[in-house]
């Protein structure tokens, strides 16, 4: 079930983005919807990098009852990315709720081999979704 905080107007789809966390884990996840500057500020203080981002996932320690950990997503990122890709900023979110939970499951695209593209594939697929982050990044590097 997704805890939600949404700090900005963007709207969002809890029952869509609660059918994909479903599907995965029956734990808790917070979901923060907030500014570029605050995600900046998050992400400098976390993780000692000064500049904005899309998406940040915290995963918790695994314990019984405990949540499965927080993501945070800057609502100017979801809006900038939606209009350039031509896509719904539902969509955009749904992207990157994906990206986050997967990281909150332990997946991790910088060290795996391919595992978490593969995962967001068939994601993408079942919801009829566009081109995944991961995807986007591979294309523009």
């Amino acid at each position: 079930m997704i805890e939600l905080d949404n700090r900005t107007a963007l709207l969002i789809d809890e029952k869509l983005l609660n059918t994909i966390a479903n599907l995965f884990t029956s734990k808790e996840i917070e979901l923060i919807i907030t500014t570029e500057e605050e995600i900046q500020s998050i992400n400098k203080q976390y993780r000692n990098i000064d500049t904005s981002t899309d998406v940040l996932s915290f995963p918790y320690e695994d314990m019984p009852m405990s949540p499965l950990g927080s993501i945070v997503i800057s609502s100017s990122h979801v809006i900038e990315k939606a209009k350039e890709l031509s896509h719904t900023q539902s969509d955009e979110t749904t992207l990157l709720f994906i990206h986050g939970l997967l990281h909150l499951l332990g997946f991790d695209h910088e060290i795996d081999n391919g595992e978490m593209r593969e995962e967001e594939k068939k994601l993408i697929k079942k919801f009829s979704l566009p081109k995944s982050l991961i995807i986007r990044t591979q294309e523009e590097g």
